[in-house]
């Protein structure tokens, strides 16, 4: 177990935080990796949940962009109240999704964060080619690293909002229809990552339509 105090952490959307936290010597993780994080307070430690880096592991520091469940009085809310200076504990660091080669992304939400990390190290190296991302939110308040997105992304990168709420949108969902009608070619590798719904949602409807169950990474 490490301790790891907070540098920074400041709200980049209205429940969306982000924590920027000392890196021990030594440590290492890869674009896509998980860490089991609890807060070093009374009644906490114990308390053991998992988030996704969305740093690098070159950088001088590790970052966490985690979404605040201020409803609940669990985990995130207490991450919510946080400030510079107080101490987090990382039990261990896990894979989740790794980066298998080009392919299109799918995301729901605070699904995002794993896809950030693999896509600032592309990005960096010069290798994001022949990606796509596919990212659903309810609104635009609630995308997460939009500026950047389309900056690493170009036409690459499409929004969709499930509700807008506003006159002459178009509620959509990324569902069967809307694949069909914006993909086309199914014979491509794809990663999907949200809330297990959305998911379980995806990948079925990808399979349905002639994707190798092989080349889906969620």
């Amino acid at each position: 177990m490490q301790r790891l105090k907070i540098l920074n952490t400041h709200f980049i959307t209205h429940n969306v935080k982000r924590f920027v936290l000392e890196k021990p010597k030594g440590f290492e993780y890869t674009p896509g990796q998980s860490a089991q994080i609890s807060i070093d307070q009374k009644g906490w430690e114990d308390q053991i949940r998992p988030f996704t880096f969305t740093s690098l592991q070159h950088w001088d520091h590790l970052e966490f962009i985690i979404k605040i469940y201020e409803d609940h009085e669990g985990v995130t809310a207490q991450l919510g109240k946080l400030n510079t200076g107080a101490e987090l504990l990382l039990h261990d660091v896990y894979g989740t999704i790794q980066y298998k080669g080009p392919g299109i992304f799918i995301a729901g939400g605070t699904g995002i964060t794993p896809f950030i990390a693999i896509f600032r190290a592309l990005f960096e190296s010069g290798n994001l080619r022949n990606l796509a991302l596919l990212y659903s939110n309810k609104t635009k308040e609630d995308i997460i690293l939009h500026d950047e997105l389309t900056k690493m992304l170009g036409p690459a990168y499409r929004n969709v909002f499930t509700q807008e709420g506003v006159i002459g949108f178009r509620e959509r969902r990324i569902d069967r229809k809307f694949l069909i009608e914006t993909i086309g070619d199914f014979n491509s590798r794809f990663y999907v990552c949200g809330p297990q719904k959305f998911t379980e949602e995806i990948c079925d409807a990808l399979i349905s339509l002639g994707a190798d169950p092989e080349y889906l990474i969620i």
